[in-house]
């Protein structure tokens, strides 16, 4: 078979056999948000590239090196966003919800695009779960949001991951910083790569940020952040330290971090994983940018949030074999023999779906045989055959796929019998699981 086309490098096909994965990490990460009052938002997958220079900022590699840009039909220049907060932002400030009692808080699944060199959980095109909260500047609400990531990391069961946090103060105190890095790296300048020569001048923090070994081992002598921030960054940051003690969340003050984006200040943390075979893969990113809503025309409002990558997530998961719940089944797979009974079986498995139940029938014209081998390969909770002698008799053999019982159950009423059916099955699975959680035989 020749195919027309592939999938473009960097990006990847989630399949039905395995999607119920993503969704239970979506579900999953989107019920805790609920829980802290995330309200979930919506914003387009492209925006006008300014929206990101100002924002992610200019001497980045997201915008230096890998946003996907491009002018549209009528000449106006436009990025796939490359991130979420600043469409969030962009949100917030054009619809007015700055007007609206503050702090707002808003959580997003979304997809994002950048122009990196594939690798194992990393592609151009990947998925985040974030969360923002615009207008509260204490210490609490940063702790707040590293809560709830870590409250999703939890409820998933991932295990063995650190946080790491660290402070890159105000624009105040970042003059002073910026002011001794310049003169450090000044002292390795035939050293640098050409990237990070054109940052010496314009924004010396993105050098630490160099992913080249050569800039990253010069990068390791730099004049640490915390040695030069202002007596109120300082203070912001013990409080977070606070919070988290009080929390009962552990944490390791990593003064390496400054993270990616242009738009931080003060705190900034990420969330590592420590197993094997995901050692040192960022999972979780985030901080303060208190400074952005302001960046893009809107008043000055702190806030702070967190991005989640979300095939870093599945991918620890699966690494380390932590459990997903078990793929939904089809509860009923209903085989027919003939035109007649065809037209019944699609009315009952319709009738069963309107309520609640997953139903399916045959839509391939295949032979009785093959439609049952069919309903084990689909894992079908229970199966049963209608033709024209169950339509005269009135009653059709319906058969449990995991025991192998049967019970004859009348056409007329099934629907209703069936669900009930169903229903004594789930109760008697929670009385087992009951009675094994109590060590008691039923």
């Amino acid at each position: 078979m020749e195919l027309v086309t592939r999938a473009i490098k960097g990006t990847k096909d989630v399949l039905p056999s395995e999607s119920y994965k993503n969704q239970y990490i979506e579900s999953t990460a989107m019920g805790v948000a609920d829980c802290f009052g995330y309200g979930e938002i919506r914003t387009p997958v492209f925006e006008h590239t300014e929206l990101f220079n100002r924002s992610v900022g200019d001497t980045t590699d997201v915008v230096q090196k890998e946003m996907y840009t491009f002018d549209d039909k009528g000449g106006r220049s436009i990025t796939l966003r490359p991130e979420g907060t600043a469409g969030a932002v962009r949100s917030f400030l054009e619809n007015g919800l700055f007007n609206e009692p503050l702090p707002q808080k808003m959580s997003y699944l979304t997809s994002c695009y950048r122009y990196e060199k594939p690798q194992s959980g990393r592609y151009r095109e990947f998925h985040q779960f974030g969360v923002e909260c615009i207008g509260a500047a204490d210490a609490a609400a940063d702790a707040e949001i590293i809560s709830l990531a870590v409250q999703v990391f939890d409820m998933l069961g991932v295990e063995n991951l650190s946080l790491e946090i660290n402070s890159i103060g105000c624009p105040e105190c970042r003059k002073k910083y910026t002011a001794a890095l310049r003169e450090y790296f000044e002292g390795h300048k035939g050293e640098l790569c050409e990237t990070c020569l054109s940052r010496l001048e314009r924004n010396p923090m993105r050098i630490l940020d160099c992913k080249s070994p050569v800039c990253s081992e010069i990068s390791a002598g730099a004049p640490v952040v915390l040695d030069y921030i202002c007596d109120d960054c300082r203070a912001h940051f013990e409080s977070l330290k606070g919070f988290l003690e009080a929390l009962e969340i552990d944490y390791t003050v990593n003064p390496q971090i400054v993270r990616g984006l242009d738009y931080y200040t003060r705190t900034v943390f990420e969330i590592i994983s420590n197993n094997k075979d995901t050692q040192g893969l960022v999972c979780c990113g985030g901080g303060r940018y208190d400074g952005l809503v302001g960046e893009l025309g809107g008043p000055s409002l702190p806030a702070c949030g967190f991005g989640m990558g979300l095939e870093r997530v599945r991918l620890i998961m699966e690494t380390a074999d932590v459990p997903f719940p078990e793929k939904t089944r089809t509860d009923l797979f209903l085989a027919s023999m003939g035109e007649k009974a065809n037209v019944l079986a699609a009315k009952i498995v319709s009738d069963l779906r309107f309520d609640g139940v997953r139903a399916d029938f045959e839509l391939c014209g295949r032979s009785v045989k093959a439609q049952m081998k069919f309903a084990g390969k689909t894992g079908a909770h229970y199966t049963a055959v209608i033709g024209d002698g169950e339509i005269e008799s009135g009653e059709i053999v319906l058969k449990n796929m995991d025991d192998s019982s049967t019970q004859t159950v009348p056409l007329e009423g099934f629907q209703e019998e069936f669900s009930n059916i169903l229903i004594q099955g789930v109760l008697s699975d929670m009385n087992q699981a009951n009675a094994e959680d109590f060590d008691i035989k039923l």
